[in-house]
């Protein structure tokens, strides 16, 4: 019963977060070197980064809406619960997922993962992991988790430099992130979570090469796939922990 009601609260977090990240999405789905959007399609001002895409001027909603975002979130924080259990670690899981949905849908849009928000999102792993380090009942290692960030984060950025057209440098940066919390659980949840994302990239690009709608030197947002391989290598991390 208590495992049930963490995975139902876990899920009314993600949903009431998701339901935050409309606007955000919109205004950070820019191309590079153009300024964050401060406008709506007419023009109108948009305040703030937390909320729905919706003007209150013209009335007229401008970015990602419905029940997608608040859904998304929704199960991905219940799939972390029931995995973490009530480890110390999932409060950290569970304020860094939203953080990975917007940062998908972001990608997924413009190809982008900005700066403002992998590299918080890497120091902010590691800091957060550091304070429950220090609390009982924990599952992990923090110094993994560290050594996770800068190895996953160094062979980024050796792909980078080898095929800079093929992985871009704020995958780099995001690997730095995924490869704190994967650490967190070990070298194996490294290990499984970094080819789970090369493996779903590769499926999701074959399929669009197959149907004819990508050649076989297309550009693909990479990021959803390695938070995603992330994810995936996550959840195994924490239920054998």
């Amino acid at each position: 019963m208590t495992d049930l009601l963490l995975v139902l609260a876990a899920a009314l977090w993600g949903a009431a977060a998701g339901a935050l990240l409309p606007r955000a999405a919109y205004r950070f789905s820019v191309q590079p070197e153009e300024p964050w959007r401060d406008t709506c399609p007419a023009g109108h001002p948009v305040r703030g980064w937390l909320g729905r895409a919706h003007c209150g001027t013209c009335r007229e909603a401008y970015g990602p809406g419905g029940v997608l975002l608040p859904l998304a979130t929704a199960l991905v924080c219940a799939a972390l619960a029931a995995a973490t259990g009530t480890r110390p670690e999932l409060g950290v899981w569970l304020l860094l997922a939203p953080v990975g949905v917007l940062l998908s849908v972001v990608d997924l849009r413009v190809q982008r993962l900005p700066d403002a928000l992998t590299l918080p999102l890497a120091a902010a792993a590691l800091a957060l992991l550091g304070v429950v380090a220090l609390l009982p009942e924990h599952a992990g290692e923090w110094l993994t988790a560290l050594y996770g960030s800068l190895a996953l984060g160094a062979g980024y950025f050796v792909l980078f430099l080898i095929n800079p057209s093929g992985m871009a440098f704020g995958d780099v940066k995001l690997a730095l992130g995924t490869g704190a919390v994967l650490g967190w659980y070990g070298w194996s949840a490294v290990m499984l979570g970094t080819f789970a994302g090369f493996l779903l990239g590769a499926f999701y690009a074959g399929a669009l090469v197959v149907v004819g709608k990508a050649g076989r030197k297309t550009a693909i947002a990479f990021g959803p796939f390695l938070l995603a391989g992330a994810f995936l290598g996550l959840l195994v991390g924490a239920y054998t922990a």
